[in-house]
């Protein structure tokens, strides 16, 4: 059996080098101490995705070398979920023997949750046709005697949903439950307990301030739901149909009546901000009414463009959550001339790897 194993006495100095490097990053912004939030050690990746390699009868998981780009067998993975690893050997032991399930697959993701669901996506090379579909059904009855499991099927131009193409989460945050709904496909947090710190981190600010939030990039509502109690109005954008789609089933879920979310792009909604342009999105919102004295981003890897750098400057109160630190340093030279951080943390979303998750709370100078 091929094991990726984690070498977990590693774990504490990867994530001293983490805060040096940040630390130093940052430190021309006369940044405050630096605050470290940990993950778990192994099994901390609820979403995970393998290649599938067949090789004669057998059938198995597969990953690349970065350097090498050498296939590597994977039967247990040490980065993944525990219902994660449970799953991918259940599911090598029904494909490998059966030719009409197996055949043409050459990729297979993982979405599961803590709360004990878990979704399966199965690729393709051929057209998914009806004894394919009575098979998937099958397997699909028969592990949910067992398992709270959904599937998914993919070819070119196909996509063929057994049960939900979503899972629901159950994050424990400050002693309260949130509730949100994961689309297959869709933007999610991979390291839920991490991100169980993160908004706690965002709440812990939050709760000292007032008025209305307005939150840029906002998914599934990962943010905007978790602070909403603690502001008047939330007003929060994304341009994702289906992050917005799960956004407002995640605000009903959660009994939220103080949030309204819009598709919007972050450059449209400056253009509206500014009265640049005018869209039909905006029917029945008035922007004017809200007193939004925060705001809370979360931009891809590749930050805020400039303009929204510059709309963003306008509000006392700046929470930038970044995946980028290049990117945000970058951002900081607009922001840190109107700004001052009262707060930066980084976040340990991705273990043993390069790649940092950051916090900083900015306030008006």
């Amino acid at each position: 059996m091929a094991v990726i194993t984690i070498d977990t006495a590693q774990y504490e100095q990867q994530l001293e080098e983490k805060q040096k490097r940040i630390s130093a990053q940052f430190a021309r912004f006369n940044a405050p101490t630096l605050e470290v939030y940990d993950s778990e050690k192994r099994h901390y990746r609820q979403r995970c995705e393998f290649r599938v390699w067949h090789d004669g009868e057998d059938l198995y998981h597969i990953m690349f070398d970065q350097q090498s780009k050498a296939k590597i067998r994977v039967d247990e993975f040490g980065p993944g979920a525990p219902l994660v690893n449970e799953i991918m050997q259940v599911m090598m032991n029904k494909l490998r023997h059966n030719e009409l399930l197996r055949r043409k697959l050459f990729q297979i993701d993982y979405l599961s949750t803590l709360s004990g669901e878990i979704l399966v996506s199965l690729l393709y090379h051929k057209p998914l046709d009806e004894s394919w579909q009575a098979e998937m059904s099958a397997l699909r009855d028969e592990l949910q005697k067992t398992y709270k499991i959904d599937f998914i099927g993919r070819a070119r131009k196909q996509k063929v949903v057994f049960g939900n193409d979503y899972v629901t989460e159950k994050l424990s945050v400050d002693g309260k439950e949130f509730i949100y709904q994961q689309v297959e496909n869709s933007f999610t947090q991979p390291n839920a307990k991490v991100n169980e710190k993160m908004l706690a981190w965002a709440k812990s600010i939050s709760r000292e301030l007032s008025n209305d939030l307005l939150e840029l990039y906002c998914g599934n509502g990962n943010f905007s739901i978790a602070l909403a109690e603690h502001f008047d109005r939330v007003l929060a954008t994304e341009i994702s149909k289906s992050s917005v789609h799960s956004a407002q089933f995640n605000i009903a879920a959660n009994k939220v009546d103080n949030l309204d979310i819009i598709r919007m792009s972050s450059e449209e909604f400056t253009d509206a901000m500014q009265g640049k342009r005018q869209f039909s999105r905006l029917n029945g919102i008035d922007l004017k009414s809200y007193n939004c004295q925060t705001i809370l981003v979360d931009p891809p890897r590749a930050g805020m463009d400039e303009l929204t750098c510059q709309l963003v400057s306008n509000y006392d109160n700046i929470i930038y959550i970044s995946c980028n630190p290049d990117t945000l340093e970058r951002d900081l030279e607009t922001l840190s001339k109107t700004h001052n951080i009262a707060r930066i943390a980084i976040f340990d979303q991705f273990p043993y790897t390069h790649h940092v998750e950051s916090g900083v709370f900015l306030t008006r100078k």
